[in-house]
C-alpha cells in the first residue's frame, strides 16, 4: 500500500468518525475502503467499521453483507483479488470493479 492511499484511508476514516450524518459517514467509510483494498488489516478494518454503522443503523441486509465482507477481505487483500474502486457497500456488490475517484486513484499511485 503506497503512502498516499495510507494517509487518504486515515484522513477518510477520521472524516467518517467526525461526521454528523449517517449519509456522510458511509460516503467517507466508502472512499476509505477504495484506499484500503490492498492493505488486508486496513480492508478488514474498514469493513468493520461498516458493520458497526450498519449495526447501528438497524440495517440487517448492510450488517449480514458486511460480516460476510469481513470474512473474505484479507483474503481478497493478501492475493490481489478484489474489485478496484469498488465502495464496500452491499448495493455495490461483492465482484463489482467501479470507477476510482480521481484523487483516490493518485493516491493509490503514489
Amino acid at each position: 500500500m503506497t503512502d498516499g492511499a495510507r494517509r487518504a484511508y486515515r484522513h477518510e476514516m477520521a472524516a467518517a468518525k467526525a461526521a454528523t450524518g449517517g449519509d456522510d459517514r458511509w460516503r467517507h467509510l466508502e472512499r476509505a475502503h477504495i484506499v484500503s483494498q490492498p492493505d488486508p488489516w486496513l480492508h478488514t478494518c474498514n469493513h468493520a467499521a461498516m458493520l458497526a454503522l450498519a449495526l447501528r443503523q438497524r440495517d440487517r441486509g448492510e450488517a449480514l453483507g458486511q460480516a460476510l465482507r469481513i470474512l473474505v477481505a484479507a483474503p481478497g487483500s493478501m492475493t490481489g483479488r478484489y474489485p478496484e474502486g469498488n465502495t464496500g457497500r452491499v448495493s455495490a456488490g461483492l465482484k463489482t470493479p467501479m470507477r476510482t475517484p480521481t484523487d483516490l486513484a493518485v493516491a493509490l499511485a503514489e
